[in-house]
């Protein structure tokens, strides 16, 4: 599956690194392998130094094995959201003590927008600030778009956002760059042709509602899902079986923006028709002795078609206890089942946020 260098990169990581419990593996590709996909820490820090690898491939190892598990959400850097927020917009210090936290365990890929406030400024700043900039993988979107463009406007307003969020990322490039709704899919092309000009690497879009027509097209995609929302989860399986287009796959809302944390009493009155189902996932987690939150955190770390569960946070104390809940690995086969069975497709008013009023 991976050329024998990768053996080369994973005996000098064992070396070189001081979490010296990695030592134990066997030194073989899918014993390394198997450790990279639930820890997403192995490879991830690790820059190929000259002489060790060629140039091209050290290209594709990275290509492959850069993205972790988790993901760090950053709209709270630039502007109070969620629905349990209660610490508002991020304090510019508090934003660098997370960027170093996540890196320093591991994360290495960034979810931000042109949407989202002030966040991808303040993103570039702070990772300037931690020299983080050139270490770690950003993902961005583009301003949603005006309906019934013709394509060269489209292309218009597509580079002016791009060009936008690079000179507040602070970057010359990214790493993915999405539509940020996924009506606007059907501008692939000028994504395509803007990619091929080396600014970003991968392209697709976020979705909420629906899949777009040429879903076969995309590269990435972003896609709630969590305990009570599975709507996209045949998408993405589908979209991994089918083995045309790579196509890296986040996944967001793992606590649905906080609701399936908040205390009963919290819970807004349009939204109690949740509780009982809520309940339900509460009981079977202390059932398995762990707390909700790890619960949703590790059932989804249990899919291996997601490649990116994406978690926003507030703080350096709430990133940790995503890492310590991450690093306790996917669940069993007979749990995910129970869950499957225990909770049915809901109306989707009660699980989009964006239907929410």
């Amino acid at each position: 599956m991976f050329p024998d260098d990768f053996k080369v990169i994973y005996l000098l990581f064992a070396e070189n690194h001081k979490e010296k419990r990695i030592a134990h593996l066997k030194n073989d590709t899918e014993s390394v392998l198997s450790f990279c996909v639930y820890r997403g820490t192995l490879l991830r820090r690790f820059y190929f130094p000259a002489g060790f690898v060629t140039e091209d491939q050290s290209r594709s190892l990275y290509s492959k094995m850069t993205l972790s598990k988790l993901v760090l959400g950053t709209v709270q850097f630039g502007l109070k959201y969620g629905i349990s927020n209660t610490c508002g917009q991020t304090s510019f210090p508090e934003v660098c003590r997370i960027l170093e936290m996540a890196y320093e365990h591991g994360i290495m890929t960034l979810d931000t927008a042109a949407a989202y406030g002030e966040s991808e400024s303040v993103l570039g700043k702070a990772l300037q600030r931690t020299r983080l900039n050139s270490r770690m993988n950003v993902v961005s979107k583009v301003t949603p778009l005006p309906e019934d463009l013709n394509e060269a406007q489209a292309e218009d307003l597509i580079r002016s956002s791009l060009k936008n969020s690079l000179e507040n990322l602070r970057m010359d490039s990214i790493h993915t760059l999405l539509f940020h709704r996924e009506r606007d899919w059907k501008y692939a092309s000028v994504l395509e042709k803007i990619r091929q000009e080396g600014v970003i690497r991968f392209c697709g879009c976020s979705m909420d509602g629906a899949v777009p027509q040429n879903s076969e097209k995309l590269q990435a995609v972003q896609v709630p899902g969590n305990l009570l929302d599975r709507r996209f989860f045949p998408f993405m399986r589908e979209r991994k079986a089918e083995g045309g287009t790579p196509c890296h796959v986040y996944v967001r809302s793992v606590y649905l923006q906080g609701l399936l944390l908040m205390k009963e009493e919290q819970f807004p009155d349009f939204l109690r028709e949740l509780l009982p189902y809520r309940r339900k996932l509460a009981n079977l987690a202390a059932e398995g002795g762990m707390t909700l939150a790890e619960l949703c955190v590790r059932y989804l770390c249990s899919f291996p078609e997601i490649d990116g569960v994406l978690t926003g946070v507030e703080t350096a104390e709430q990133l940790k206890m995503n890492l310590q809940l991450a690093e306790k690995g996917p669940l069993d086969g007979d749990l995910l089942n129970r869950i499957e069975e225990m909770i049915p497709q809901l109306p989707e008013k009660w699980i989009r946020p964006s239907l929410w009023k």
